[in-house]
């Protein structure tokens, strides 16, 4: 089981990791924070300060079609949010 699936590649969470230290990634619905800070740690062999957690409800997504209206949403997924410990930084667009 793959706890980080992917990190977040935003405007939003480049400029928290320029000025703040932290750092996104999409991961496994039901993995704990423990979980979260372990697999980080392991991974990229950083010290993590602080772990917080994001539930995301998939959007509802509607289109007309030749056939009708089809309605369908969207996945739903878990972020988190890493704070790392002062001094260290992760360099996440090269294991993208």
């Amino acid at each position: 089981m793959s706890i980080l699936i992917k990190p977040l590649v935003t405007e939003k969470m480049s400029l928290q990791s320029e000025n703040l230290n932290r750092y996104g990634f999409i991961v496994d619905a039901d993995a704990n924070k423990i979980q979260i800070k372990d697999a980080v740690e392991k991974m990229y062999g950083v010290a993590v300060e602080d772990v917080n957690t994001m539930n995301y409800l998939g959007k509802m997504k509607r289109r007309n079609t030749k056939s009708g209206l089809v309605v369908g949403r969207r996945s739903s997924f878990k972020k988190a949010i890493i704070s790392l410990a002062k001094g260290d930084t992760l360099d996440i667009y090269n294991s993208i």
